[in-house]
């Protein structure tokens, strides 16, 4: 399967959909999709592109009791998952870091040869969205991304 598999999308639950939109599109530079449609009622959440591969869908927390669709899982959807790492390049690291300072985001220090998808990172720091998603930021190699 690795051959073939790509990351699709994270659900990410949020008590504001709209207001968490706005965070994405403005410190982290990612494009809302659909958030008129949500607006309006037509959708039930939704999403901010990540890259041409990958979108982060922010799904209300009150749909969570409908997300429960493993068998044997019950009460499974909801439940934060830990963290999620995005590679960027060192100019998109730095960017990230500045523009996260500058709004007063709390960050973790830096971190230094951390293992990941591409080996050992250069650098990387955690921060939280404002529903206390845990997102790691890092970069390897310049040429990396």
């Amino acid at each position: 399967m690795t051959d073939i598999a790509r990351l699709d999308h994270v659900v990410l639950w949020v008590r504001d959909p709209v207001a968490s939109a706005e965070f994405y599109e403005s410190v982290l530079g990612l494009t809302p999709l659909r958030l008129t449609e949500f607006i309006e009622g037509r959708l039930a959440f939704p999403s901010v592109r990540l890259n041409d591969e990958t979108i982060f869908d922010l799904t209300p927390l009150t749909l969570a009791p409908r997300m429960n669709v493993v068998p044997g899982a019950a009460d499974s959807a909801g439940h934060p998952v830990n963290h999620v790492c995005v590679a960027l390049t060192e100019a998109g690291f730095t960017t990230l870091r500045t523009r996260l300072e500058e709004r007063g985001v709390a960050l973790s220090d830096l971190s230094y040869g951390d293992f990941g998808a591409r080996g050992e990172a250069r650098r990387s720091f955690y921060f939280r969205d404002p529903d206390g998603n845990i997102f790691e930021a890092r970069h390897y190699d310049e040429d990396d991304a």
